[in-house]
C-alpha cells in the first residue's frame, strides 16, 4: 500500500535536489541545498557547536572514498565538551542524568558537577591502571549512571570504550572481548530485570575463562547495594571494586581530558543483526558529536535545560548518540528509565516519566507504545498524568503500523514522527524536524525528508534511479555527513565490500523504499522483506499495516513462506486484543477479507492465524527473518538479544496449523552454541 497522489501536482515546479520549493519550509531547503551541494562549508559552521582544543585544518577530506575525514586536524576531547565545559560556565548544578528505576524503587538526579567529580576519580584510577590514549575497553553493565561516568572518565584519557549490552551471556560478551582486546573490563556486579537478578559478574568471569584475550588489567566491578539478592562474588585475583579505584586518586589534581584528533575513535560497538555475526561499527570522535547536538537542536527540538528522554539501553546505539553524548554535550537533561512499559509495575510508567520530569521530547520503538495499548486500551493508569511539557514523540527502530501511530498521537496529545537511521549511521537519515517549519503531519507511513548532508537515491537492481514512488533500494550517495561510521573495526575490507560494493559511489542502506513527489521517503522494509508473489513485490510492512487495522488486532508480523505455484506467498501471525470474543477461524477470516479489500486479490493473502506472542530483540524488533526460516525448516540460530526464545513453542504450533515448520529443528540461541 501506497499513499495516494498528493491533491497538489507538482510537475514541472521549482525544486532543490528533487524537492518542490512550493511544498517545503524555505529555511529547510536552503540549509539542506548547502549541506548538499557545498558540505564543507555547511558543516564549518557547524562545527563551532563544540569546543576545541585546537581548530581544523580542513573541514572534509573525500580522497580515499568511502573512509571520508571531516574536520581534519581538529583536537577536541568528548568528556570535555560533555561535562567540563558546562562547568566552566557556571551550569554545574544544572541536571544532567534522571535515573529512575522503579526495578530497584529509585530515583537518582545526577548534576553535572557530580558527574565530574565522580568521572575525574574514575579516570585517574584508569591512568594510575595504564590506560592511556588509543587504549580499548569493555563496559558491561546495566542502564545506571555509572555507565555513563566509566564511558566518559575512558574518553577523557583519549581511550576507545566498547560498551556490550548487559543482556548478553557469556559467549556474546567473550566474542566481543576477544575481538576488541581490552586493556580492562568495566562491569556491575549485577543486573536487574522484572522478577530476577542477572549475575553480571559471574556472568564475565565466564567469558573471560572462555576467551583467547586475557585482559593484562584486573576488571573494575561497581557494586549494586541496593540490589538484592546478590550471590555474586569478587575474586581478589582479577577484580578490583570500583570504590576502590576511585580512592586511588582521591586528594590528587583533577586529571586532564587528553585531546585527540577528530578523526581518532571514539568507541567501538557491535552490532547485533539476527543471522550475522557481530560487526564492530568504529565511530569517531569530531563528526559524531557535531551531529548529535545539531540534530538534537535541529531535528528533536532540544536546547540546553531541557529534559529528553530517549528510551533506550546504553548497549545500542541510541544510548550512546541519544542518551549520552548527545544530551551531555548540549548541555540537556537526559532520562535514564530502568523499567518496561507496562509491568513495572503498572503500564502508566510513560505518563508518569513525562510528567514528573517535563519530558519535552521522547525517543522510542513503537512496540513500547503498543505494550501500553494492549496493557491499557483505555489509559486507566495514564490519564492522571499532564502531558503539557511534551511537543512531540520521535520513533524508530522498526515500521509502524497507521493504528498504533493514530492511537499514540490521540493518546499523548502530541504529532508523532517517525524517522528512519541505523546503528552505521549513528543520527538520522530521514526526519521531520522541530528546528524548521516543517509540515507535523507528513504523509502517512513516510519517515520525513532527508536531513542535512544525505542525498537520499532509490536505485533498482542496475544501479539506475528509480521512478517517483517506485520501490527501489535506499543508497546514500557519498560523501556521508558526519557522524557515520569510520569502518568496521579490524575488517576494512568488509566495510567496503557489504556497503559500497554493489552500489560504486553510495551507501547500500540494504532497506527498500520509495520516494514520493514531494521528496518525502519511505522505509518499507530490509529489502530481503519483500516478498516476491508470482513477480509481484510486496513489502511486509504495507501488509502489516493492513492487518492492524482490524480493531481485534494489537500487533501482526508477515513475512514470506515458499508456495509452488507463486514462488511465495505471505504468512500472517497475529495477536488479538485482550478478551477477544471472536474465534480464532472468525478474525482470521475477517483479516484475509480486509486484505482483500484494501491490497486486493494479488496479495494471495490466505495464510493466517493468531498467536499470543512473537519473537523480538531486546530493542523491539521483530524477529521476521526468523520465522521465515523456520518455516522454511531451516536451522534457526536466534540472536542473545532475542527477549524470550521460548516463544518458538507457540510459533511452531502456529506454522505447523498453517502447513510449514513440519521438520524445522528448534531454534538455538547463539549464546548456546560452541
Amino acid at each position: 500500500m501506497e499513499p495516494g497522489p498528493s491533491a497538489v501536482n507538482y510537475e514541472g515546479s521549482e525544486s532543490v535536489c528533487g524537492m518542490p520549493v512550493e511544498a517545503h519550509d524555505p529555511l529547510y531547503l536552503k540549509a539542506y541545498r548547502q549541506s548538499v551541494q557545498n558540505p564543507a562549508a555547511f558543516w564549518e559552521e557547524q562545527g563551532n557547536l563544540l569546543d576545541w582544543d585546537r581548530p581544523w585544518e580542513k573541514v572534509l577530506d573525500n580522497s580515499n572514498p568511502p573512509f571520508t575525514k571531516w574536520y581534519v586536524g581538529g583536537y577536541l576531547n568528548a568528556c570535555y565538551n560533555s561535562i567540563d565545559r558546562h562547568i566552566l560556565a557556571g551550569r554545574g548544578s544544572n541536571v544532567a542524568l534522571i535515573h529512575d528505576s522503579p526495578l530497584t524503587g529509585t530515583v537518582r538526579r545526577v548534576t553535572y558537577q557530580e558527574l565530574y567529580d565522580q568521572i575525574v576519580l574514575l579516570a585517574g584510577g584508569l591512568a594510575k591502571l595504564g590506560v592511556v590514549k588509543g587504549d580499548r575497553v569493555v563496559i558491561y553493565m546495566p542502564l545506571i549512571p555509572e555507565t555513563i561516568i566509566a564511558m566518559l572518565a575512558i574518553v577523557r584519557l583519549g581511550a576507545i570504550h566498547s560498551v556490550v549490552f548487559g543482556g548478553f551471556a557469556a559467549r556474546e560478551l567473550c566474542s566481543r572481548i576477544e575481538h576488541v582486546e581490552p586493556k580492562l573490563v568495566i562491569a556491575s556486579n549485577v543486573g536487574v530485570e522484572p522478577g530476577k537478578v542477572v549475575p553480571y559478574l559471574d556472568i564475565l568471569h565466564s567469558a573471560i575463562n572462555m576467551s583467547r584475550w586475557r585482559p593484562p588489567q584486573r576488571n573494575i566491578i561497581f557494586r549494586r547495594d541496593n540490589v538484592t539478592p546478590d550471590t555474586t562474588k569478587l575474586d581478589p585475583l582479577t577484580d578490583v571494586l570500583w570504590s576502590d579505584i576511585l580512592k586511588m586518586s582521591e586528594g590528587e589534581r583533577p586529571i586532564a581530558c587528553v585531546p585527540i584528533e577528530a578523526n581518532d575513535p571514539l568507541y567501538i560497538l557491535y552490532t547485533s543483526g539476527t543471522t550475522d555475526k557481530p560487526k564492530g561499527v568504529l565511530r569517531t570522535i569530531g563528526g559524531h558529536l557535531v551531529a548529535l547536538v545539531y540534530t538534537l537542536r535541529t531535528l528533536y527540538g532540544i536546547n540546553p535545560g531541557h529534559t529528553w528522554w530517549a528510551a533506550s539501553d546504553m548497549g545500542w546505539v541510541v544510548g550512546h548518540s541519544y542518551i549520552c553524548y548527545g544530551p551531555l554535550c548540549l548541555g540537556a537533561t537526559s532520562v535514564m528509565y530502568e523499567g518496561k512499559p507496562d509491568r513495572t509495575p503498572d503500564p502508566g510508567q510513560y505518563f508518569r516519566i513525562i510528567d514528573q520530569y517535563q519530558v519535552r521530547s521522547i525517543f522510542s520503538v513503537p512496540t513500547s507504545f503498543r505494550v501500553i495499548r494492549r496493557a491499557d486500551p483505555d489509559i486507566s493508569y495514564g490519564r492522571q498524568y499532564s502531558m503539557k511539557s511534551l511537543r512531540a514523540i520521535f520513533i524508530a527502530g522498526e515500521h509502524c503500523d497507521y493504528e498504533t501511530k493514530s492511537w499514540i498521537e490521540k493518546t499523548f496529545k502530541v504529532p508523532v514522527l517517525n524517522h528512519w537511521w541505523q546503528t552505521e549511521t549513528g543520527s538520522a537519515v530521514t526526519a521531520t524536524c522541530l528546528g524548521f517549519q516543517q509540515n507535523l503531519s507528513p504523509p502517512t507511513y513516510s519517515t520525513g525528508l532527508p536531513l542535512m548532508g544525505y542525498d537520499v537515491k532509490i536505485l533498482k537492481a542496475d544501479g539506475s534511479e528509480a521512478q517517483t514512488s517506485e520501490l527501489g533500494r535506499i543508497a546514500l550517495k557519498l560523501p556521508l555527513p558526519p557522524g557515520n561510521m569510520a569502518t568496521l573495526y579490524k575488517n576494512e575490507e568488509l566495510f567496503r565490500k557489504l556497503y559500497f560494493q554493489k552500489f560504486p559511489g553510495y551507501y547500500d542502506t540494504m532497506d527498500a523504499g520509495y520516494k514520493d513527489e514531494r521528496g518525502y521517503i519511505f522505509v518499507t522494509a530490509r529489502d530481503d522483506d519483500v516478498i516476491n508473489v508470482a513477480g509481484h513485490r510486496l513489502s511486509t510492512s504495507s501488509l502489516e499495516d493492513a492487518v492492524l487495522r482490524h480493531p481485534d488486532v494489537v500487533d501482526v508480523a508477515v513475512f514470506g513462506v515458499p508456495e509452488a505455484t507463486k514462488g511465495q506467498v505471505p504468512l500472517c501471525l497475529y495477536i488479538p486484543v485482550e478478551n477477544c470474543k471472536k474465534t480464532d477461524a472468525k478474525l482470521s477470516t475477517e483479516i484475509i477479507k480486509l486484505i482483500r479489500d484494501v491490497v486486493g486479490p494479488i496479495a494471495a493473502f490466505r495464510l493466517v492465524t493468531s498467536v499470543n506472542n512473537l519473537p523480538r530483540t531486546r530493542s523491539g524488533k521483530t524477529m521476521r527473518k526468523a520465522m521465515a526460516d523456520f518455516a522454511r525448516n531451516e536451522r534457526v540460530i536466534l540472536p542473545a538479544t532475542i527477549d524470550d526464545a521460548s516463544v518458538f513453542v507457540e510459533i511452531r504450533r502456529a506454522l505447523n496449523q498453517l502447513g510449514y515448520a513440519m521438520t524445522a529443528p528448534d531454534p538455538i540461541v547463539a549464546k548456546l552454541l560452541d
